[in-house]
Formats: structure tokens, C-alpha cells, sequence
């Protein structure tokens, strides 16, 4: 008997006796081995290998949108910025309003770095010692940070100064999921990063100290 191959986009016919053999070694079997397309040297199963293709087009257009998003909303925000400027130069007090918002010193400084993401939050050293302190005001006070704020911060980056919901290693454990929405800003050049009270209005008032808090890492901040 002639048997046409049951794998999809085969079309060969083959000797019935022979048929396991051919399946074995059909180009076309979902159980062949075949190299990751995108040169990694890694041997997936075909089948394998197509969703992880299609998961990365989705994931491409994803972020091709994202893109998109991004430059939306930059051209929302400079329409904004125009209309601001509009209206204070025709209302005097909004125009008082806006400037000691822009003269605000904490606003200023951290306006200039950028925001951070943590990746590892197991790595946070909670008791950090005078030396690492040191290290982290040192880069505070490099990165224009003034050195009322810079003190306050400080002050800041031992867990005993820490808000309610960072006091403990068990109120920690309780509140993780809080604390990986703060926003986050990164101290440059260093695994480390500033929370201030000023980025994270949306998180419970026992999340948060005035001016905000230092957390120190091992590893894992971008």
C-alpha cells in the first residue's frame, strides 16, 4: 500500500512497510530536532519551535506598539506644556503656582535621574554599614542631590528609619507586593535607589516617609 506522510506540508507517498522509518526522519515531523532560527544554537522540537516564534512576533509587535504608545503620549504631554505656558502668560497667580512647583529643589534633582526597575528585590540590604552609607551619599551629593535632602535620605537608609510597612523583615514579607510598585529612581552608578514620597502619592501612607527612603541592593536594579 501507498501511504501519503501524515505530517502537515509533507506530501510524499510511501511504501506502507516503510512509513515508521520515513516518519523518523520527515523534515516535516513536529517531534524533529531543528536549530533555533535566531542563531542561539539551541535544538527545540518543531513544534516548540513554532510557538516560541510566534510568541516572539507578538512580543515584537507588543513592543512595536508600546513604541507607539510612547510617542503619543510625548506629543500629549508637549501639547500640555504649550497650553501651560498659555495660560500663565495671561494668569499671573497660576504663573506663581507653576514656578514654586519648578523651583522646588527635590523636584529638580530627581527630575535628572532616571527611573530604576528591580529586578531581584531579595537583594536588598536593609542594614546597610556606615562604609555602604558612605558610598550612596557620596553619589547623592554627586548627582546634585542637596545636602539638607541628601541628609534626611540618609537618614533614611537604615531599616529602622523606614516606614511601618518596610519595618520588619516580616512586614516586608506582607507588603511585597506594595513595595514592587514603588517607583523607583536610580542613585547613579550605584545597585541602589531612591524612593521619594513625591513619585509614589498612590502607595498607603504606611509606605512612605517624608522625603522618601533609600534601598540598597547587592544586585538587581536597572
Amino acid at each position: 500500500l501507498d501511504i501519503t506522510c501524515e505530517n502537515e506540508g509533507c506530501s510524499r507517498k510511501i511504501k506502507l512497510d516503510h512509513l515508521t522509518n520515513h516518519l523518523n526522519q520527515c523534515e516535516y515531523s513536529p517531534k524533529k530536532l531543528i536549530s533555533c532560527e535566531n542563531g542561539c544554537g539551541i535544538m527545540l522540537l518543531k513544534d516548540d519551535h513554532i510557538v516560541l516564534r510566534n510568541e516572539l512576533n507578538n512580543a515584537k509587535y507588543d513592543l512595536q506598539k508600546y513604541k507607539s504608545d510612547v510617542e503619543f503620549y510625548k506629543n500629549e504631554v508637549r501639547t500640555l506644556q504649550e497650553f501651560i505656558r498659555t495660560i500663565c502668560a495671561t494668569n499671573p497667580s497660576i504663573a506663581c503656582c507653576l514656578e514654586r512647583v519648578e523651583n522646588n529643589e527635590i523636584l529638580r534633582w530627581s527630575g535628572r535621574l532616571e527611573l530604576a526597575r528591580v529586578t531581584h528585590w531579595g537583594g536588598m540590604i536593609s542594614t546597610p554599614d556606615i562604609a555602604l552609607q558612605d558610598t550612596i551619599k557620596h553619589a547623592l551629593l554627586e548627582s546634585g542631590c542637596p545636602l539638607d535632602v541628601t541628609n534626611e535620605l540618609m537618614e533614611n537608609a537604615h531599616e529602622r528609619h523606614w516606614p511601618e510597612g518596610l519595618s520588619t523583615l516580616e512586614t516586608r514579607q506582607l507588603n511585597r507586593r506594595h513595595y514592587e510598585s514603588y517607583v523607583c529612581r536610580r542613585i547613579i552608578g550605584q545597585q541602589a535607589v531612591v524612593v521619594l514620597s513625591s513619585d509614589n502619592r498612590h502607595m498607603d501612607d504606611i509606605m512612605l516617609v517624608e522625603p522618601g527612603i533609600i534601598m540598597i541592593f547587592s544586585h538587581g536594579v536597572k
